[in-house]
């Protein structure tokens, strides 16, 4: 078997990296739309950590943490928010789109990925018990 591979269906390799780039991008392009929002930094600060608070349902079980930290940690609400808010004319509440995509960006970019069922650590950019993004080595390889 390929030392690279593994089991627990985590990305590695090029694709592992291309996801961590994309986090990056997502910040960058965050930051500067809020940025150009003129809003207040300390805003941005305040609430830049506010969707982790979406790990507290781990304190029932696992699967239910990982459903709520997914749903809140994909892009798919804040693209689906923005878009509504565009559509209808309320550009008001962009610039909280705009923190909550740096926060799912920065966390990828930093490989915090999203979780899968069994453990908080079981993410889809690898195991977190050796650290953020960093892959677990099969046992025996």
């Amino acid at each position: 078997m390929n030392p690279l591979s593994i089991s627990d269906g985590a990305v590695f390799g090029p694709v592992r990296i291309w996801l961590r780039a994309e986090g990056f991008a997502v910040v960058a392009l965050s930051v500067l739309l809020y940025r150009i929002s003129g809003w207040s930094w300390w805003i941005f600060l305040a609430l830049l950590l506010t969707p982790d608070l979406s790990m507290l349902p781990y304190l029932i079980s696992p699967k239910v943490g990982g459903a709520s930290y997914n749903i809140v940690h994909s892009y798919f609400l804040p693209l689906v928010l923005a878009t509504v808010a565009v559509a209808l004319g309320r550009a008001g509440m962009l610039p909280c789109l705009y923190i909550w995509m740096a926060h799912i960006g920065l966390d990828r970019l930093l490989g915090y990925g999203l979780k899968y069922p069994t453990a908080f650590g079981r993410t889809h950019l690898g195991n977190l018990a050796n650290g953020p993004g960093r892959l677990v080595k099969e046992a025996g390889r």
